[in-house]
């Protein structure tokens, strides 16, 4: 075993599925979300809920699809809202949640840029003049001196 080789690319881990892995068939998604295969259909032909395709243009649904499907199903039934409605909405959710990962991103950012300009401060002090002696350090006298010029000799 030991004469063999790694191919590049492979690795010893296990395929990870997240909740965006695409692996369930229609009738599968069908039967989680408790819809009939042609609701998922029109879901997909509506823009509504539109799962990866396979070489063979079948449609493969994630866990993410399937919660998706479960929540139009709740907004048409239970809210009465209809499927243009819960498509804006979707799009809606989906616009929220690019703006909150740029937020987050330009607030990295800005914490960064405080870090450099707090870095560049100290770097500043650090080249101050020691044998110059801070304002704030020197006590004031509390006399008060009145200057006179000196009237004709």
């Amino acid at each position: 075993m030991e004469g063999r080789r790694r191919q590049p690319g492979f690795s010893n881990r296990a395929f990870e599925l997240t909740d965006e892995s695409p692996v369930y068939v229609i009738s599968v998604a069908a039967q989680l979300s408790g819809l009939h295969p042609q609701t998922l259909r029109q879901y997909d032909r509506l823009g509504l809920v539109s799962p990866d395709r396979t070489a063979g243009r079948g449609r493969r649904y994630s866990a993410r699809d399937i919660e998706l499907l479960r929540q139009v199903q709740q907004l048409s039934q239970d809210e009465g809202i209809n499927l243009a409605g819960i498509k804006r909405i979707i799009e809606l959710e989906n616009q929220v949640a690019a703006l909150q990962a740029r937020v987050s991103e330009l607030s990295a950012a800005v914490e960064g840029a405080a870090a450099t300009l707090r870095q560049r401060e100290a770097q500043v002090h650090a080249s101050y003049r020691r044998d110059l002696v801070p304002y704030t350090d020197v006590q004031q006298a509390s006399a008060l001196v009145v200057w006179r010029p000196k009237r004709g000799e």
